[in-house]
This record gives C-alpha cells, sequence and structure tokens, in this order.
C-alpha cells in the first residue's frame, strides 16, 4: 500500500540519497538495501515477493503506476518529479524515469535449497567475480535456463548490486541465491553429501569438450574469475573440466557469455532426455 506521495523539486533531499549515485552501492548493500532501475524491471520487482521501501519516478508515471503499488502488503513511499530532474541522476538511459529501493531477503542456506529441490538438479557458483555486469548477465542465463541456485563465493560480487541487478533485467528476484562463506567447502558437501557433479568452466586444451560431458545429472557449474579464472583450491573440488569448442586462435569467451553456451547446453542435453518435458 502507498504510504505517501511527496513531489520533490531537489535531489539533494536525505530520503532519496540512495537514489543519486553509484558510487556507494557497497554501503547500501551493507545497509540491506537494493536499487532496481527502469520500467521492465521495476515491473518485476513490484510482481515479486520481495519488500519494496519506496520509488522514485517522472510525475507522468504515477497514474499507471498507482494501482500496482496500491496492491503490495508493505508501506511504500512514492517520489515524484520532472524528467529533467531525473536525467541528473547516474544512468538516466537505463532507469528512464523510475527507480526503486528494495530491502535484500535474507539469504537461503544451501539446506534449505536442497530440502526443496528438483532432480537432476543444476546450480552454479561463481568464483572470485568482479564485475557487477557480468554477475547480472549471469544471474539472467541462469534463470533463463532453470537453474535452481546460485552459490556465490566469498570472494564473488554481489547480485543485489545496483548494475548486477540492472543486468538481470529483474530475474534475480525469482533465483535463490546462496551465498557460500567458504566455496571450497561448499562443492565438497555437494559432491560427497548430494551427489552433485561438480563441473568446472576451464578453457584449458587438456579439459574436455563440453559437448562430450553429460548434464543431465545433479551438476553445479563452476564459474571463475574474469582474469584468472577459478581458482587452485575451487579446482580441485571440481570432478571435471569442460572447455567450449571453438574455432582455431579463439580460447575463451566472456565469462557471462561463456555461461550461457555452457547453460544451454546443459538444457539442450535435459530437453533431448526429456527432463523438462
Amino acid at each position: 500500500m502507498i504510504e505517501l506521495i511527496k513531489e520533490i523539486s531537489s535531489l539533494d533531499l536525505p530520503e532519496i540519497e540512495i537514489y543519486r549515485t553509484l558510487k556507494k552501492s557497497q554501503r547500501h548493500r551493507d545497509e540491506g538495501l537494493f536499487v532496481v532501475e527502469g520500467d521492465k524491471v521495476v515491473n518485476r520487482f513490484l510482481q515479486s515477493d520481495l519488500r519494496v521501501v519506496s520509488i522514485l519516478m517522472v510525475s507522468d508515471l504515477l497514474d499507471f503506476y498507482y494501482p500496482i503499488i496500491e496492491k503490495r502488503p508493505e508501506k511504500i513511499n512514492i517520489y515524484t518529479t520532472s524528467a529533467s530532474l531525473l536525467k541528473n541522476i547516474v544512468g538516466y538511459r537505463y532507469h528512464q524515469g523510475i527507480m526503486a529501493v528494495g530491502m535484500i531477503p535474507q539469504p537461503r542456506s544451501l539446506e534449505q535449497v536442497l530440502a526443496v529441490l528438483t532432480e537432476p538438479a543444476i546450480f552454479v557458483a561463481l568464483d572470485r567475480l568482479e564485475s557487477a555486469e557480468n554477475t547480472g548477465v549471469i544471474v539472467r542465463n541462469c534463470a533463463a535456463n532453470g537453474v535452481q541456485a546460485l552459490i556465490v563465493g566469498e570472494r564473488s560480487t554481489d547480485p543485489f548490486l545496483r548494475r548486477a541487478v540492472r543486468n538481470s533485467m529483474g530475474t534475480l528476484f525469482k533465483l535463490p541465491i546462496i551465498y557460500s562463506e567458504n566455496l571450497a567447502t561448499t562443492l565438497a558437501q555437494l559432491r560427497d553429501s548430494h551427489n552433485f557433479q561438480i563441473v568446472a568452466a576451464n578453457p584449458n586444451a587438456q579439459s574436455h569438450s563440453l559437448f562430450s560431458v553429460d548434464l543431465c545429472k545433479n551438476c553445479c557449474i563452476v564459474l571463475g574469475n574474469e582474469g584468472v579464472g577459478i581458482a587452485p583450491d575451487i579446482l580441485n573440488q571440481c570432478d571435471i573440466k569442460v572447455r567450449i569448442p571453438m574455432v582455431s586462435n579463439v580460447d575463451s569467451l566472456n565469462v557471462a557469455c561463456a555461461s550461457a553456451v555452457i547453460l544451454y547446453e546443459a538444457t539442450r542435453q535435459r530437453y533431448n532426455s526429456g527432463i523438462f518435458l
């Protein structure tokens, strides 16, 4: 429901400070808040179960969004202003006049996700990813290919950072996120206690061709750092290393692109085996 509607004439108000900059994303994350940008992503956010705190929009959009926001169970503050004022906020070409702030949900434990699992399961694990943009695209690829959980390693970028949320196009709101304090231990637990095959995306000549690996069993795809790949201690927990076959003189793809290829191959195999039918 709507708590208040306030027309603003300045971006200096403390209640909208969170909207003004990309530079304090980690501070906002530490406060349990995240920012949503753009019509499509805000719409998906409003249809989700996550808690909405406030919305900042151009005044012309209020009539459209009013009944949608009013149906929400929590109390929401709405701030409206002119398009010319909102153009002063970083990233106008992305938010296009509407943004929202939400509460980051309580993280799910591995045990909670496994308790409601449908097998054969597919997870993705991130080891030391640095780019929020890559993380967001990987989230979107996960959602498109039926991934049941994303495991974020202790040294990886948080998917609730502003650029990651934007690049996920709102698919983040439906994907279970598991924050691992020790990714190597989490992967070992999946393998040893829950019969998961741990698959490393490793563009090495000695790695198996992606097309030769059975991805129809319980598996967790591990994706590594954009520059140096998967850390040795994480590779040691992987059952198999796979590479994407490519033409000569090209040895790797961007990690987000690679995730799309690998996950689609898993989807293709599972469709052909009747798993998704």
